[in-house]
């Protein structure tokens, strides 16, 4: 196959393999210039990142462009604290290059294969109580619009409109460099605490959150109790306001798995021994894959003072949950700025579910859920199953209005529209 050329083995799916895309071919432009000649002879283009969505966000009538054959790109700005990375870069590969060069981002998701636009796109997160979105350490990025010309996009020359343009679920157009703030090198350790009371992580939630840089709790919600794992920078940032001091009553004295039963051999480094961040933040090593697809994946963020009472209405569902979960993640995460971030202005508790792989008997537990918890101002991830309709998603945002008039202005003619935002946002 030439990098321009169809991808071969289509129809191309995402990494679940639970959707299977309408595009009439997959291409890997080998250069920026080789994108900007495929979208400029597209009447409908997408990107499609590391394909870790399990919905149609990414699909498209036309063609898919994968953005992993471009050259990658790692450039620092050491004036200006920050980093420019190609588009379809993975945050485990630019993570290695930036640790080496004694920097660091301020937070990873759970997985470091997923690519870099693709994460910003859809508001991918981590968890700590002060840590936003990955979306939001982005300053710029650099797009391909649909008239194949580059246009580049910053908080500084555009403040008042650009939160609208980071979280923009490819509808801007395709992004090919993005510039993110980073910070000096830092070490974790993590340690894992079992038997946690599930009544205690909803009396005692933001002392137990507020006690680690980054802390996840792992539950079923039928059994009671969770796990819950801290990571704890072994040099506080200055002027970072003090930690709760709860502690677990014994940590883990061998390696966990977030799914019970799963050996930890391709997780990150636990048991408090100190490793740097990019070795550390993520559950899981970049030289492996989890679960190599066999999942579903959902997740709904409320605001984080809705915490207690969703974990209760949880706990009262655990018996239609458990069957069909692998395993339950909870984080915080905090505040932004951008538009369409589902922490827009608020700090947030999510609510991860990792499901096992049959769609038919998951999306009813789903629809239940969110049944429970969106009166209580739950949102679905962009990017992961939901019951709701993608009109109904877009209208739990203030700033809906606002984007698709960003989307309208940018892409008048729908060069990068898809059924899912055309629908969200009302656009054609």
């Amino acid at each position: 196959m030439s990098s321009s050329g169809h991808a071969t083995g289509l129809p191309a799916h995402n990494w679940a393999g639970n959707t299977v895309f309408t595009a009439t071919g997959v291409r890997r432009p080998a250069s920026v210039e080789e994108l900007q000649h495929i979208v400029a002879s597209s009447r409908r283009v997408r990107a499609l990142g590391s394909g870790h969505s399990f919905n149609r966000v990414a699909d498209t009538a036309g063609e898919l462009v994968r953005l992993d054959a471009l050259p990658p790109l790692v450039e620092m700005d050491e004036a200006a604290s920050a980093v420019t990375v190609g588009a379809g870069m993975r945050y485990g590969e630019v993570a290695t290059v930036l640790h080496e060069s004694g920097h660091a981002l301020a937070n990873l998701a759970s997985l470091p294969h997923i690519s870099v636009a693709g994460c910003c796109a859809t508001a991918t997160h981590g968890s700590g109580d002060a840590e936003r979105c990955l979306a939001a350490a982005v300053t710029s990025l650099e797009l391909v619009g649909p008239d194949g010309e580059l246009t580049t996009l910053s908080r500084e020359s555009d403040p008042e409109r650009f939160p609208g343009a980071v979280v923009a679920l490819g509808a801007l157009g395709i992004v090919t460099r993005l510039t993110l703030r980073v910070e000096p090198d830092f070490e974790v350790s993590q340690h894992i605490y079992t038997g946690v009371p599930l009544t205690e992580v909803a009396d005692r939630f933001d002392e137990i959150f507020g006690c680690a840089y980054s802390v996840s709790a792992f539950t079923d919600y039928l059994g009671g109790d969770a796990r819950v794992w801290l990571k704890r920078r072994t040099a506080e940032r200055p002027g970072t306001r003090a930690r709760t001091r709860w502690e677990g009553v014994t940590p883990a004295g061998a390696g966990h798995h977030p799914i019970p039963g799963i050996p930890a051999t391709h997780c990150t480094r636990q048991l408090g021994v100190p490793g740097p961040w990019h070795e550390r933040l993520p559950h899981f090593r970049p030289d492996f894959t989890p679960s190599n697809g066999d999942e579903v994946q959902s997740e709904l963020l409320l605001p984080r003072a809705s915490a207690p009472e969703a974990l209760e209405a949880l706990c009262a569902l655990g018996q239609r949950i458990a069957p069909v979960l692998q395993i339950s993640e909870i984080r915080t995460v905090a505040a932004d700025d951008l538009w369409l971030s589902p922490f827009f202005q608020r700090d947030c508790v999510a609510f991860h579910f990792t499901w096992v792989k049959d769609q038919d008997a998951v999306l009813p537990v789903i629809a239940a859920l969110e049944e429970r918890l969106l009166p209580l101002g739950a949102r679905p991830h962009w990017g992961k199953l939901t019951a709701m309709e993608p009109e109904s998603v877009a209208a739990l945002y203030r700033r809906a209005g606002d984007f698709r008039e960003l989307v309208r202005e940018h892409d008048p003619d729908g060069v990068f529209a898809n059924p899912f935002v055309d629908r969200a946002f009302a656009l054609r």
